[in-house]
């Protein structure tokens, strides 16, 4: 027993000549200066305390460019816009934020084009103009969007699908989206066609408030030159814009 007890010594047990070294020791005093010159260059060199900017390089250098003409946008860039939009509402009035799924959702299968997208930006402005208390937030966020999507599809395009299709896509009942159909018409005394005017400059400032997009820089024609929408363009040919009544009874079969 005293043999065993004698064995840890000072110099094979690096425990004990941690504890039992003398704080002189020459092994500690000569690793102390190099910590204290390795620090001084990082107080007095200003380029060292400048390092922490470089995160921003982790960000987009340049933005992406979109035309400007909005018919000609990707239709997940005018989702990604649109989104934005909505997420900067959302957390304004009750402090959440809004994923983009739902809408890319709408957009895949309802086939949205970009002026249907635009159109239901021009529907918010315009119902928040009407009724001052109305408000988007996480509650009611989704039933507006599917609501606001079927009118627009179904009042501003060619072709569109009935209503057990939107409802769907949407994940409401069909007898409650027709209720939200009919009382959004009501709410917007069933005008329902924005001026194409209004859908540029809703576009423009959907990308000016959105970071990471910018238009293109081009000399080209005004987009209301080239390519309108065919409902809108149409619509804007007969100066009926602002003034004309919904185009809803478009396609009112049993399910419309």
């Amino acid at each position: 027993m005293r043999n065993s007890s004698t064995q840890p010594t000072d110099s094979n047990d690096p425990q004990l000549v941690a504890v039992h070294r003398p704080p002189n020791n020459t092994n500690s005093q000569s690793s102390a200066p190099p910590e204290d010159s390795s620090r001084a260059p990082q107080a007095t060199n200003p380029q060292d305390q400048a390092r922490p900017a470089q995160r921003h390089r982790t960000l987009p250098a340049d933005p992406k460019a979109l035309p400007l003409a909005y018919e000609h946008c990707a239709v997940s860039d005018m989702v990604v816009l649109i989104a934005h939009m909505l997420s900067e509402l959302i957390e304004t009035n009750d402090g959440l934020a809004l994923r983009s799924d739902y809408l890319n959702r709408l957009a895949h299968h309802a086939t949205l084009s970009p002026p249907l997208l635009l159109s239901m930006v021009y529907y918010i402005d315009r119902l928040c103009a009407l009724y001052p208390e109305f408000t988007i937030n996480t509650l009611t966020v989704h039933r507006f969007l599917i609501t606001a999507a079927t009118v627009a599809a179904k009042g501003l395009s060619d072709s569109f699908w009935n209503n057990a299709t939107y409802a769907k896509v949407g994940g409401v009942r069909v007898a409650e989206l027709k209720l939200l159909e009919l009382e959004f018409l009501y709410r917007v005394d069933w005008r329902i066609v924005p001026n194409p005017d209004v859908l540029v400059a809703y576009y423009k400032g959907l990308v000016e408030r959105c970071p990471g997009y910018a238009l293109e820089s081009s000399t080209v024609n005004s987009p209301l030159e080239n390519n309108c929408p065919d409902s809108l363009a149409t619509v804007a040919a007969n100066g009926e814009a602002s003034n004309a009544p919904a185009e809803s009874p478009k396609g009112q079969n049993g399910d419309s």
